[in-house]
């Protein structure tokens, strides 16, 4: 069975809108530059063919790749009522010793992207501070060494 595939609603449309975008445009695109590298002749030696040959075997696996994660989408509520605890979806502030407290949003492993402070439940600092509340103290080993952090809010 497939692995279930955390998104959020954007994260979702995101991912639809990609898929057709590959199996539409990008995938006629190909087409046309096989049926030109096919007309200059000998396939053999004809690197235009070889090349996109091997743009299609990219491009269908990731067509597949996405079919696959859209298939097991678990829709992360991203709503902060009642939220008393860690989980996906929420938005944590955290703070470690005296540094600046950051704020983070815990997110699939798919839609993770630690510059725009989206972690993802999988991540050491994710995994340290799921189940955790607010005044938690939470341990991660991360590879820059294993830091402590306090859960300032969960929203």
């Amino acid at each position: 069975m497939d692995d279930v595939s955390y998104l959020t609603a954007d994260g979702l449309a995101r991912l639809k809108q990609e898929l057709e975008q590959l199996k539409g445009p990008q995938r006629e695109a190909l087409s046309a530059r096989l049926r030109s590298a096919i007309q200059q002749g000998d396939l053999s030696e004809n690197a235009d063919y070889i090349s996109a040959k091997e743009e299609q075997g990219f491009l269908e696996g990731k067509i597949q790749e996405l079919e696959r994660t859209l298939r097991n989408v678990v829709i992360i509520d991203e709503s902060s009522s009642g939220r008393t605890v860690v989980n996906i979806g929420a938005h944590i502030t955290i703070q470690e010793g005296n540094y600046p407290a950051e704020k983070y949003q815990v997110v699939g492993p798919k839609e993770a992207d630690p510059r725009n402070n989206r972690i993802s439940h999988e991540s050491p600092i994710g995994r340290a501070v799921m189940g955790k509340g607010v005044g938690d103290m939470a341990t991660a080993d991360t590879p820059g060494g294993i830091i402590q952090f306090k859960i300032i809010a969960i929203e």
